[in-house]
């Protein structure tokens, strides 16, 4: 036997102390009505009390109380095959993994925070599939579609500029590789998300979302970062910050978030597009937008089991109750 909640067998040390309690409380009672009176006629004027019934109804209680605890641990034992139908949508995410991704007007950086919101993400799906798409000046895919969460975030905290040598930010290439990740065999809706600052280098973005729109996929955007821009720092092989990114005319390089771009992009298929902000509101908004979305069969499997045995012990628990409840008061008087 093993127990699917075995944290709730801890409360049946309240048995033996509620059973000591209960001890101490007769003897209290025994010793209050030997101080009222004459011994003998106490016995005389409760003879009628059924106490063999009374102590049978306490054993009844706890009997009730003890399974009902074992009931709550959720007893299984043997096992059984089921099939079992995972239902949801389809989703690729896109993630800029550029060096202007290194800016901290979004805090700790905007690759940082990006990347604890798709791990947020996945604690919010509920039977979707996600995968994952790295881009820079280049795109492949990370790890396809998957509902193996644990593992796919292994890859994620991979995620890194050093993965791509090609350096700028190629938003249309991202939704092409993206929409290879999906699975043409299946019915299901089918959403990209884009995790980028919107600074794009001729890939013509707003014409891949086209693409995507025309084979029914809808794309969401989420920008990091400002408006007004930030540098890009640059580190040495210690981790350290040692300067900003400057162009070849010694200027300090600022990249700035482009939020027309990302919102023509959502606007070609239907999607919509998020800033990044400091509380999440946008992941939260995100994440009730694909809840709407029609939920499809994605995948069929035969899973073991093991049975649940908790209605045999809930069963146990109603039939002690029923009979403690029906044992009299007083003992049945003869009459002659």
């Amino acid at each position: 036997m093993s127990f699917a909640e075995p944290r709730f067998l801890t409360s049946l040390i309240l048995i033996p102390l509620l059973m000591l309690f209960l001890l101490w409380t007769s003897r209290r009672k025994a010793a209050a009505l030997a101080q009222l009176g004459d011994p003998a006629l106490l016995a005389q004027l409760s003879a009628q009390v059924n106490r063999r019934g009374k102590r049978w109804r306490i054993a009844l209680w706890f009997i009730a109380l003890t399974a009902i605890i074992i009931a709550l641990a959720r007893p299984q034992w043997g096992t059984e095959v089921q099939t079992v139908e995972q239902q949801g949508i389809e989703i690729m995410v896109a993630l800029d993994v550029s060096k202007s991704m290194l800016a901290e007007d979004i805090k700790p950086n905007r690759l940082t925070r990006a990347k604890l919101e798709i791990s947020d993400l996945m604690d919010k799906l509920a039977g979707d599939e996600m995968g994952l798409v790295l881009f820079s000046g280049a795109s492949f895919i990370q790890f396809p579609l998957t509902s193996d969460f644990a593992t796919a975030r292994t890859f994620l905290d991979a995620a890194s500029p050093q993965v791509i040598s090609r350096p700028g930010t190629a938003i249309g290439d991202a939704i092409r590789s993206a929409l290879a990740g999906f699975d043409e065999s299946r019915a299901s809706q089918r959403v990209i998300i884009i995790m980028t600052d919107g600074e794009d280098h001729n890939t013509n973005p707003v014409d891949a979302a086209k693409e995507a729109a025309a084979q029914g996929v809808i794309v969401f955007t989420i920008g990091f970062g400002s408006p007004n821009g930030s540098p890009i720092p640059e580190f040495n092989d210690a981790g350290e910050v040692v300067g900003y990114k400057k162009d070849a005319n010694g200027n300090t390089v600022i990249s700035k978030l482009d939020e027309v771009t990302l919102q023509k992009i959502a606007l070609a298929t239907g999607g919509q597009y998020f800033r990044a902000d400091a509380g999440g509101a946008e992941l939260d908004a995100l994440a009730n937008a694909l809840d709407k979305m029609k939920k499809t069969t994605l995948e069929n499997r035969f899973e073991t089991r093991k049975v649940e045995r908790f209605q045999w012990f809930v069963a146990i628990a109603l039939l002690a109750l029923v009979v403690a409840e029906l044992i009299p008061e007083r003992r049945l008087r003869r009459e002659t």
